[in-house]
């Protein structure tokens, strides 16, 4: 059992809780999507932190049940996307029925991923079911949540870091198990370019729903 310790809030007046939700928000309000990258390199040191950002991410009984895999060498970055676009090329032609398809032509994407390739790195997020110390099996808890959160913090971290990011989720996604070498008991969840955006860059001029339109109150 662990040592329990005080709880420390955070003080401050309500108008400073007003003000820094609002701050925080228009902030989160300009994160966007990027799918043109430059190659500028990332420093090491702003990974980690980035990821350990993640890492406060609440999750089942604290297990913590995520793994990352950072990929920066081009020889493998290639091979991602090799096998993302085999697997996109298939979606695009025969799995994706055509609302999706025209969904997706508004944001101007396809199979082609060069930006697997161009972005200075990936990390793949990695769902751990269980883990086995000593020959015993000891199983997580509410993974995918668990998983969720820790990437929606790693989203948010990047941002505040100044760095652009995109949320890709080539289906199926097992090419990224055997090419990263990844044990049984992880599943990739989620792969995260992550670096600066090519001079330049675009993006669909999309909206956000208004506050109504997503909350309800009781």
């Amino acid at each position: 059992m662990p040592d329990f310790i005080p709880y420390r809030p955070l003080e401050m007046s309500e108008q400073e809780q007003l003000q820094r939700a609002r701050s925080f928000y228009e902030f989160c309000d300009m994160r966007r999507s990027i799918r043109e990258f430059s190659d500028r390199p990332v420093k090491k040191e702003i990974i980690e932190l980035l990821l350990k950002t993640a890492n406060t991410a609440p999750s089942g009984a604290n297990k913590q049940p995520w793994q990352f895999v950072v990929v920066t060498d081009p020889q493998l970055k290639r091979e991602i996307r090799l096998a993302a676009e085999a697997e996109e090329k298939q979606s695009y032609e025969r799995r994706m029925p055509r609302e999706w398809l025209d969904d997706l032509a508004a944001l101007g994407t396809d199979w082609h991923k060069p930006f697997l390739e161009i972005a200075p790195a990936l990390i793949v997020v990695f769902a751990v079911s269980y883990t086995q110390q000593g020959g015993k099996v000891h199983k997580n808890y509410y993974v995918k949540e668990s998983v969720g959160i820790a990437s929606g913090f790693l989203l948010a971290a990047i941002h505040h870091a100044g760095l652009v990011s995109l949320t890709h989720t080539p289906s199926p996604m097992d090419f990224l198990q055997k090419i990263l070498n990844r044990p049984d008991n992880e599943k990739p969840f989620l792969l995260i370019p992550v670096g600066y955006p090519k001079e330049g860059t675009n993006v669909p001029d999309i909206h956000r729903k208004e506050l109504d339109e997503y909350v309800v109150w009781r």
